[in-house]
């Protein structure tokens, strides 16, 4: 049985060619592409390239020419479905499970891109083949050239009452319906086209595929919304694509910066201008799904929405619904232009020089930007205080990475200080915040890059005992049968284990370890902050063991699922396939 399109076109979309080549094969950045020698002869100078950006790799000395797919089958042998699996498994998703439905499904697919590929086409001939119509001006005030209208496949319908049954020469009623391009009006018992009147944008996937599309009113009209798009459909869902990222994937290799827009015109004026690294999201507020496939391609976002009210609005749900798989790798930021200014505008205004210029010199971090936020809706009572702290905390504490949870949510409660002015409240212990600055402790956490996280979290549970030593002596059974995973924590657990049975006045000072390793613990373990700022009942701390022990041996299912995913791709054999799905089981009921 096939696979569906769009399951083979998601792995493609968070798999480059590199990521899966440098697997098997040394490469090296040249230019646009890498280099290296060919897997499929030996040779001692390098004819292998490797073009992320078109989407295949080829060797000048065998003719050998592909994609992901063809890349593993001819190197290891592999028949298409195991070669499926294994890139599956290497792009994190789950192995395609086939059901009666599926070939109908796929059936369905080519129907709704063949259906919406046609409208497109007519639309876009409107434009292109009666250049004397109003809408052909329209187009030439915003200064939009033949080439750009091309480039996106701009079009137009004329309401077109005819077009419904154009279409239908080709196409089945229930297939252009399904689309949601026209409806049907029960008082004429006609069907009706939803873009009539509008400029459309055709929405593609990553792989160029239609799959919806986006219509803009050109004439101001109360009782009509600006833009409208295709309605959700089982092949187009507004929060897991973003307009013209087709076009701006190719562009990761040069630049590692995408500017997240608005509008289609936002993005239409801003590549017009040369800047062709920005994408537009869907009417809707931006996704971590979104995120996570910009992620893929780049390595800093720049939201840059409206400065309106509606326009900060929906720029702050994208950074609380984005900080959450913030990582130390990745960098979001906000971009607000003057009043009364949008990108497509500013851009053609100003010039993409001035643009590029303005982005450096008003940029602002994620955590500045909700930090900002909350804090324009909050006085200096101690209730309203009490609030935006409370919120402060529940966005730091959904971020996933544990180090940037951390310095997220010590920069929130330095900043908090400024509203802590006087010396009667700073003195108020339970208010007084001495936390170190987002740039101080960026600083440690270079320091700490080179530590796992399954030593980190070793770390805190050896600095758990070290801070609450009495307690552990006296219930010594509580940490008796902690075991660690790294070498070196373990010696340090089984000595500290051992005085804390022997000795009877145990104190940090007097434990035979040495001091130095005592130090780098009680720096580096990720619950330093909450021991030195909380005074925590032994019940706490008992919990606080606890939670940390769960979190360790996930991490280290994790660990043990990296090495087999790792050694998966090496042999492909089913032992280690049902291995790792035995472990991926034992991982969610963790």
């Amino acid at each position: 049985m096939k696979y569906p399109k769009e399951y083979l076109d998601e792995i493609k979309t968070r798999l480059k060619v590199s990521t899966v080549v440098s697997k098997s094969v040394n490469l090296k950045k040249r230019g646009k592409e890498f280099v290296g020698l060919s897997p499929f002869k030996n040779e001692k100078t390098p004819s292998f390239t490797v073009n992320d950006e078109k989407g295949f790799y080829h060797c000048f000395s065998t003719g050998e020419h592909g994609n992901i797919f063809d890349f593993l089958m001819k190197t290891q042998n592999l028949k298409f479905g195991e070669t499926v699996k294994a890139l599956a498994n290497l792009a994190g998703m789950r192995p395609y499970i086939f059901s009666k439905e599926d070939e109908e499904r796929e059936k369905k697919f080519k129907e709704y891109q063949l259906a919406l590929n046609d409208y497109i086409n007519i639309c876009h001939n409107n434009i292109l083949n009666d250049p004397k119509r109003y809408i052909v001006e329209y187009l030439k005030r915003r200064n939009l050239s033949l080439n750009i209208i091309k480039y996106f496949k701009i079009g137009y319908n004329y309401d077109n009452k005819d077009i419904f049954e154009m279409l239908k020469v080709k196409h089945s009623e229930k297939t252009l319906i399904e689309t949601g391009l026209f409806y049907h009006d029960e008082k004429q018992n006609t069907y009706l086209e939803k873009f009539r009147n509008r400029l459309i944008f055709p929405i593609f996937n990553i792989t160029n595929n239609p799959i919806g599309i986006g219509g803009r009113i050109i004439e101001k009209k109360n009782f009509l919304a600006k833009y409208i798009n295709s309605p959700e459909t089982q092949f187009f869902k507004k929060g897991s694509n973003l307009y013209n990222l087709n076009n701006a994937r190719r562009l990761s290799n040069k630049v590692d910066t995408v500017y997240v827009v608005e509008g289609y015109m936002d993005v239409v004026g801003m590549t017009k201008n040369e800047l062709n690294n920005v994408v537009a999201n869907l009417g809707t507020a931006l996704t971590d799904k979104q995120i996570l496939t910009l992620n893929q391609f780049f390595n800093h976002i720049i939201i840059c929405f409206d400065g309106d009210k509606s326009g900060k609005n929906a720029a702050l749900r994208a950074a609380e619904n984005s900080i959450i798989n913030l990582n130390p790798d990745k960098k979001i930021s906000f971009l607000f232009l003057p009043e009364g200014e949008d990108p497509d505008t500013f851009i053609s205004k100003k010039g993409k020089e001035y643009f590029i210029k303005y982005s450096k010199n008003n940029l602002c971090s994620i955590h500045e930007f909700i930090y900002q936020s909350y804090k324009q809706i909050t006085d200096n009572s101690p209730s309203s205080l009490a609030i935006f702290e409370k919120k402060l905390r529940k966005v730091a504490y959904t971020i996933k990475d544990e180090f940037i949870k951390k310095y997220t949510l010590e920069y929130f409660l330095a900043q908090l200080e400024e509203f802590v002015p006087n010396t009667k409240l700073r003195t108020n212990k339970k208010f007084s915040k001495n936390t170190k600055s987002l740039q101080s402790t960026q600083k440690q956490y270079e320091k700490t890059k080179s530590l796992s996280a399954i030593e980190v979290k070793e770390y805190s549970i050896l600095c758990l005992i070290l801070k609450n030593i009495k307690l552990f002596k006296s219930n010594i059974n509580l940490i008796k049968e902690i075991k660690f995973f790294t070498q070196e924590n373990s010696i340090i657990l089984e000595k500290l284990k051992s005085e804390l049975q022997t000795t009877d006045n145990v104190e940090i000072k007097t434990i035979k370890i040495d001091p130095q390793i005592i130090e780098k613990i009680l720096n580096f373990a990720s619950i330093k902050y909450i021991l030195d700022k909380k005074n925590l009942t032994e019940d706490n701390v008992i919990a606080m063991l606890s939670d940390i022990m769960r979190d360790l041996k996930n991490l280290e299912l994790e660990s043990r699922i990296e090495e087999l995913e790792a050694k998966f791709l090496k042999d492909f054999s089913e032992i280690t396939f049902n291995q790792l799905k035995e472990l991926k089981k034992l991982q969610k009921i963790n």
